[in-house]
């Protein structure tokens, strides 16, 4: 069931007011949001930058390049980013992906529920990489949800803490105009907030720009 997204558009706009605009996705190519889609599971950012600075040292930065790479080699380059051995399997099979479906200029003629399709049909590679791929790749209106949107807007008291992948997505679809800016620009708040106030644990409410709509940072609980 899709949550009511009228209260969305005007928590998004506190956000802006507080943070300000917001730059993403650190990345030169769609391939390279590709690859970094991939090795920032279970990753901080930081880390997949030196993974993917690593690559481009070895000019490895593209599709037939990864596939070619000696395994050992590779696995070599993106050891920074964790769980190396699993995420060179995916950037694999990514790779092998992209160039069956024609590499960017191919992904880029498709209409984006088949270019979604296709990328999700990849093993290891779930709704939220995918969309990161659409949106900051190839400028795609889909919106990302990521743990800060289920966290941040679970708290606030306007969606389930269990709810879905597609439901919340839809619930942003709904409220938010089909801008692939737009769209960039509020998950980056979202990610902001999420990073600076609304934390897994020990969140700072009481300074949240969020707090005076959110149920949870208005507990007397949490005033302090």
């Amino acid at each position: 069931m899709v949550p009511d997204p009228r209260p969305l558009p005007g928590l998004i706009e506190r956000l802006s007011e507080a943070f300000g605009p917001q730059d993403w996705w650190p990345a030169e190519t769609a391939f390279e949001v590709l690859v970094g889609a991939v090795l920032t599971q279970n990753a901080a950012w930081r880390n997949v930058e030196q993974a993917i600075a690593r690559l481009r040292a070895r000019d490895w930065l593209s599709a037939t390049a990864i596939v070619n790479a000696p395994g050992d080699a590779l696995r070599e380059c993106i050891r920074p980013s964790g769980y190396y051995n699993v995420k060179a399997r995916r950037l694999l099979a990514a790779c092998e992906t992209w160039l069956e479906l024609g590499g960017e200029a191919g992904l880029r003629s498709m209409p984006t529920p088949t270019a979604r399709a296709a990328l999700l049909a990849v093993k290891g590679l779930g709704p939220e990489s995918v969309d990161d791929v659409l949106l900051y790749g190839f400028n795609r209106p889909v919106f990302v949800v990521d743990a800060y949107t289920r966290r941040i807007f679970s708290r606030v008291g306007v969606v389930p803490a269990d709810i879905g992948y597609e439901p919340l997505q839809a619930a942003f679809h709904a409220a938010l105009p089909p801008d692939a800016a737009r769209f960039n620009e509020a998950h980056a708040l979202i990610v902001a907030v999420g990073k600076d106030y609304c934390r897994p644990r020990s969140p700072r409410c009481g300074r949240c720009p969020l707090q005076p709509a959110c149920a949870y940072g208005s507990s007397d609980a949490q005033r302090s």
